[in-house]
């Protein structure tokens, strides 16, 4: 039940959706990318991150001063899984999700030292 809850809890956010959405089919992003993408304050972002490692939905590396965050492939892939395709399925059509995803297109057309050191 606790992991039941802690998956509802991190999709009940838009932003938190929109971030695994970002994740989904990528090898992996830094944070900085994220925070570029969502348009949204670090600390922010990094709150919407912690709910959704806690949920098990994401794991995170450390690489110098950045932090890169996948989705989870480990344990509860097949809860991410199953998750993923559900809201996906939902709001495939959703426009903000079209802006993400030309958005993000643009932002790893950079290099993300570049990106990440300003």
């Amino acid at each position: 039940m606790f992991e039941f809850m802690n998956v509802t809890k991190a999709l009940a956010d838009e932003n938190r959706v929109r971030i695994l959405l970002a994740l989904n089919g990528r090898k992996e992003l830094c944070v900085c990318q994220l925070i570029d993408m969502l348009e949204l304050a670090p600390s922010t972002v990094s709150k919407h991150l912690t709910i959704l490692r806690q949920a098990r939905l994401i794991l995170s590396r450390k690489d110098g001063r950045w932090i890169y965050y996948r989705l989870n492939t480990d344990n509860a892939f097949d809860l991410v899984s199953g998750a993923l395709d559900w809201v996906t399925k939902s709001i495939q059509d959703d426009p903000r999700i079209a802006a993400d995803t030309s958005r993000l297109d643009a932002i790893l057309s950079q290099s993300s030292e570049s990106m990440c050191s300003q």
